[in-house]
């Protein structure tokens, strides 16, 4: 591997991050806020799924009320 001085690397990554396309702010604030559906919708999903295996398990093995 080929070792490359701290100013051409700099020089590199400065080169690199101007490629990169920057999101917008309010392209940022669309993906959070989906970001928190999504993450609120699966808690709801996974809450339901538990409460009816638990009730399953219950009538199985006639534990709880």
């Amino acid at each position: 591997m080929a070792k490359t001085n701290p100013a051409q690397f700099m020089r590199e990554v400065r080169q690199e991050a101007s490629k990169v396309t920057w999101p917008t702010r309010k392209e940022t604030m669309v993906s959070t806020a989906m970001v928190f559906v999504m993450v609120i919708v699966s808690a709801i999903f996974f809450f339901l799924v538990d409460q009816i295996l638990a009730f399953g398990v219950k009538l199985i093995f006639g534990l709880g009320g």
